[in-house]
C-alpha cells in the first residue's frame, strides 16, 4: 500500500514547472509509479497503463490542472486499493459509495465532509482518466459518466475593488518598498502591480520566468501561460515595470549576476534571515502571493482586506475597465476568455446589476413619499 504521506507529497512536486519535456516525464512516470491499485509498470508495453496515465497527465494541462488530477487519480485509487477493488472493473455503484465518504482536513486538522464543488471537481478528474483510457482501448467503461454530479448552485462573483481602493493598495506596496529598500519588499510590491495593471491570473505570475520578458514594437511585454496552457502576452506599462525592474536589479545585485543574465522564476522567495538551508530563489506559491495581499490589504486600511484574494486584482481589472467604457471585445482579449459571455455576464452584468438595480428607485419613490407625510 502506498504512503499517503508520499502521495501528498508527490503531488505538491507536480506544480514545479519542469525544465524540459524529458524532465517533465521523468517526473511524472516516478509519481506515477507511486499510485496504487494498477499493474506493475511494464517497459516492454507502450499502452501499460501506468505508461499512458503518464501521457494523460502530460498532455493539454497546466502543472496546477495536472496536480490536481493527480491528487484526484491518487485519492480514487487509494480508496480502490483499500477496498481491493480493480478500478478497471469498477462500477458505478463503487464510485458512488466512494463519493459518498469523500472528505477534506482543514487547516486545523479537523476532517469534514468535501463541499459539493470539490465533489464535483474530484469526479471530472478521475472521470477524464477513465475517457483517456477508453480513447486508447483500456477499458470498456467510465464508471464515472453515470454518477449524479452535486449541484453547486449559481454563487454570486467575487468582489471587486473600487478604484480608489485599488489605487491606496498600489500606493501602499510601492511605498513600503521604498522606505524599506529591501528585495522582499520591491518584490511584493512588482507582485501587486502585475496583478492589477494586466488583469492575468496569479498562475501567470507565479509560473512566469525572467526569460519570459521581451520586448515587441517598442513595449516591454511578459509572455506567460493561460488557461488550458495557451501562451498568450501582455504589455507592461511603466507603473508596472517600475517595481518589477527594481526588484529584479537588487535581487542581481544579491547574486553577483548582471541583470542581463539573471535567471529563474519572474518573482521569488528571498533567502531566509537566520536559515542557511532556505536561500531562496523558489518560484513564489499561490498561497504565497494570496497571504501577500491580505497583509498588504490590511496594512493599507481597506476595508475588503479579510476577502481580497488574488482573483480580486483579475475582476477589479476587469470592472474598472468596462465601468469607464473600454469595449467589452478588449477587455475580453486582455483577461482571455474564451467566450465573451463570461465577460460580460461575470464582470459587465455584475456591475449593472449594482448600479441599475430597481433598489435605486424603490428607495427615491418610498422617500419621496415620506417626505410627503406629515
Amino acid at each position: 500500500m502506498t504512503d499517503p504521506a508520499a502521495l501528498e507529497a508527490t503531488t505538491r512536486a507536480l506544480t514545479v514547472r519542469a525544465d524540459s519535456p524529458a524532465t517533465l516525464r521523468e517526473t511524472l512516470a516516478s509519481a506515477v509509479d507511486l499510485l496504487p491499485a494498477l499493474p506493475p509498470a511494464d517497459p516492454l508495453d507502450r499502452y501499460a497503463i501506468r505508461h499512458v496515465t503518464v501521457l494523460w497527465l502530460e498532455t493539454d494541462k497546466t502543472e496546477h490542472t495536472r496536480r490536481a488530477y493527480y491528487a484526484d487519480l491518487a485519492a480514487w485509487l487509494s480508496w480502490c486499493d483499500r477496498t481491493g477493488l480493480d478500478p478497471l472493473h469498477a462500477r458505478r455503484a463503487d464510485v458512488d459509495a466512494w463519493k459518498n465518504g469523500l472528505t477534506v482536513t482543514a487547516r486545523d486538522g479537523t476532517v469534514r465532509p468535501a463541499s459539493a464543488s470539490t465533489v464535483g471537481r474530484t469526479l471530472a478528474g478521475v472521470s477524464s482518466w477513465y475517457r483517456y483510457l477508453q480513447s486508447n482501448d483500456l477499458t470498456e467503461r467510465n464508471p464515472v459518466a453515470a454518477v449524479n454530479r452535486p449541484k453547486t448552485g449559481k454563487r454570486p462573483p467575487l468582489p471587486a475593488l473600487d478604484r480608489d481602493s485599488a489605487a491606496a493598495l498600489l500606493n501602499h506596496v510601492e511605498d513600503r518598498a521604498q522606505r524599506n529598500g529591501t528585495e522582499a519588499s520591491w518584490r511584493d510590491a512588482a507582485v501587486v502591480a502585475l496583478l492589477f495593471y494586466t488583469g492575468v491570473r496569479v498562475s501567470a505570475v507565479t509560473t512566469a520566468q525572467i526569460g519570459d520578458l521581451d520586448s515587441d514594437a517598442g513595449h516591454t511585454i511578459l509572455r506567460y501561460t493561460g488557461k488550458g496552457g495557451h501562451r498568450d502576452f501582455v504589455p507592461l506599462v511603466p507603473a508596472a515595470l517600475h517595481p518589477l525592474r527594481r526588484y529584479l536589479e537588487l535581487r542581481a545585485a544579491r547574486t553577483g549576476t548582471g541583470l542581463d543574465r539573471l535567471r529563474g522564476p519572474l518573482v521569488a522567495t528571498t533567502p531566509h534571515p537566520h536559515d542557511p538551508a532556505k536561500p531562496g530563489g523558489k518560484a513564489l506559491s499561490q498561497r504565497h502571493v494570496w497571504h501577500l495581499l491580505r497583509e498588504r490589504a490590511e496594512a493599507a486600511g481597506l476595508a475588503a482586506a479579510a476577502t481580497i484574494s488574488p482573483h480580486t486584482a483579475r475582476r477589479t481589472t476587469g470592472t474598472l475597465l468596462l465601468a469607464h467604457d473600454v469595449p467589452v471585445q478588449k477587455v475580453q482579449d486582455l483577461l482571455g476568455h474564451a467566450d465573451i459571455r463570461t465577460t460580460r455576464d461575470h464582470y459587465d452584468a455584475h456591475r449593472h446589476k449594482l448600479e441599475t438595480s430597481p433598489v435605486h428607485t424603490l428607495a427615491q419613490l418610498l422617500a419621496d413619499a415620506r417626505h410627503r407625510l406629515p
